[in-house]
């Protein structure tokens, strides 16, 4: 009797990782049935910016919290919703690239639960940094912000894989230095937007945060050090 088995080709990805997807996939569906008519009447052609209106992250209102004290939950929860929310399929459809592409590879490393502090973490510096830079009454929205903290995460563990096996570390921030020059390129060409700033710290807080939430995060890079 054979032991040969059958396996899939393709790798499944992680749940967690799907379960985003197809929450963001459905936000958008639902934009896209009140544009075009098939749900919600007439005023369904508004919902997209009515949406962003409510649940972006505007700058200014936070300042407003700040100053006063007062912390509403429902204007809170513009850090963790910002993200689900796009301006057309396109703007959508990047961020897809960047959630498949690389929530594949950190979700197969890290629990659904480290996952998710990640993909929120990097939300919720991104929202902040946005804030503490810019003065503006510019909403911030899109995903960006979030799948840069995998793009963190990932970093973090190529460079953990580096330190182990005595490879260069810095090559590890190959993709994000690619990236930042992509968007420096971007922006001398077309203008500078306002959202690299969130990007960036997605990033930072993404690699950082996985020191404490990846398998061995912290620990491994002490016991590292310890043998230099």
């Amino acid at each position: 009797m054979s032991s040969y088995r059958e396996e899939n080709p393709v790798n499944p990805l992680p749940p967690v990782v799907v379960a985003l997807a197809v929450f963001l996939i459905g936000i958008e569906l639902v934009f896209a049935a009140g544009t075009m008519g098939l749900a919600g009447g007439p005023e369904a052609a508004g919902w997209r910016i009515s949406a962003i209106e409510n649940w972006g992250f505007r700058e200014p209102l936070f300042s407003w919290m700040v100053e006063n004290g007062r912390y509403p939950l429902s204007d809170l929860a513009r850090f963790v919703t910002y993200p689900f929310l796009h301006l057309s399929f396109t703007h959508l459809l990047f961020v897809l690239v960047f959630l498949l592409a690389l929530g594949k590879m950190v979700g197969e490393v890290f629990s659904p639960f480290a996952f998710l502090v990640v993909f929120f973490g990097a939300s919720i510096v991104g929202a902040l940094a946005y804030w503490v830079v810019w003065d503006t009454p510019v909403v911030l929205f899109g995903g960006y912000p979030a799948v840069y903290g995998l793009i963190g995460a990932y970093t973090f563990l190529l460079w953990a894989e580096l330190a182990m096996t005595g490879g260069n570390q810095l090559s590890a921030f190959r993709i994000i230095a690619f990236l930042m020059a992509l968007q420096l390129i971007f922006g001398l060409l077309f203008g500078a937007g306002l959202t690299w700033v969130s990007e960036l710290a997605g990033f930072v807080s993404g690699f950082g945060l996985s020191f404490v939430v990846s398998p061995g995060g912290w620990s491994r890079v002490l016991v590292r050090l310890r043998r230099r």
